[in-house]
């Protein structure tokens, strides 16, 4: 009989699929749009929750491992997300389970560690494909940037990094969790940038920087998670993004700020060149004494001071932001 996994829609069916998780050594995470779970004989013994286009959570009993309840968990869960709208969907497991999710259709993008990444619906396939034209060739190079708006630190870093290289990919942060959105965002790099004859502007997807697609379950110390997630996001740059587009440089700038951007300047540093890529760290722009900095520009932003923020932004920003308005 072929294994079916039903929604697990009510209180105590949660419960017990947290019992079930947090009993194979998991931490539970609260915030899943579906649960699904397969019972025996009226007990749970295998579960799994979908967080957008993420699934994650798989715990499955002694009893039932090796057989077919993780492919049922994963169709069930897909099956779900399509109707939600969404056509891939990524999976984070250990390196050991991998196979077992190759066999559901998943495509292993990247492991790192004791965390394997892997995708169903050939998503990462798309967006390559959906980019092939933009692919120059000669010694090409990267920035990814958030914007969170576009400064002027952002400008000198493109610039600076543009002189170096043949053609500068500057990828913008896809994931809207920043006070701006995508597209705003998007577009205050496009208009900064259009002076620069040898930089490419994309998005980087969900491929690039996107912590939230990050299911730490199975992580238990938070510096672990820190690093794991850099260091995987760092080798699907690395092992993906960069050969479709001829990329041998990637370009920071220095972070004297946010510990957490520093220690990521220290992945890259050691894990790029195992790829064949160079890191090249640029000192950050400077207005006055001080760094320019976007989160400079957000708390001037929030007491109107536009004094300080025609210091740091490029005109095009700074138009923005004064129709954008103040208090964000």
């Amino acid at each position: 009989m072929i294994p079916v996994a039903v929604p697990l829609l009510t209180a105590g069916e949660r419960l017990d699929a947290r019992r079930l998780i947090e009993s194979q050594g998991l931490a539970f995470e609260d915030g899943c749009d579906d649960f699904v779970g397969m019972y025996d004989n009226g007990r749970l013994v295998a579960t799994a929750g979908r967080a957008g286009y993420v699934l994650k959570m798989f715990a499955v009993d002694e009893a039932f491992q090796g057989g077919e309840a993780l492919g049922a968990l994963a169709t069930a869960l897909t099956s779900l997300g399509r109707a939600a709208g969404h056509d891939a969907f990524l999976v984070f497991t250990r390196p050991e389970h991998a196979a077992s999710f190759e066999h559901c259709q998943f495509r292993l993008l990247v492991a790192s560690g004791p965390v394997a990444l892997l995708e169903c619906g050939g998503g990462l396939e798309r967006y390559l494909d959906a980019h092939r034209h933009l692919r120059r060739e000669g010694t090409n190079g990267a920035a990814v940037i958030n914007g969170n708006p576009f400064t002027l630190g952002h400008q000198y870093l493109v610039e600076t990094a543009a002189a170096q290289v043949d053609t500068l990919y500057v990828f913008i942060v896809r994931e809207d969790r920043s006070v701006f959105p995508f597209a705003a965002r998007y577009r205050l790099a496009e208009e900064a940038t259009r002076h620069v004859p040898n930089v490419v502007l994309l998005d980087t997807s969900r491929y690039a920087v996107s912590a939230g697609t990050f299911p730490s379950y199975f992580l238990r110390r938070n510096d672990e998670k820190a690093e794991l997630q850099m260091q995987v996001d760092v080798r699907l740059f690395a092992a993906h993004l960069a050969p479709a587009f001829g990329i041998a440089r990637r370009f920071v700038g220095h972070e004297p700020y946010c510990e957490t951007t520093a220690a990521y300047n220290l992945v890259m540093k050691e894990l790029l060149p195992l790829y064949g890529i160079d890191l090249v760290e640029i000192r950050r722009a400077t207005a006055g004494e001080a760094f320019i900095s976007a989160t400079k520009v957000r708390e001037a932003l929030a007491v109107g001071d536009f004094a300080t923020i025609e210091r740091l932004v490029p005109e095009t920003t700074l138009a923005y932001l004064r129709t954008f308005g103040v208090g964000c």
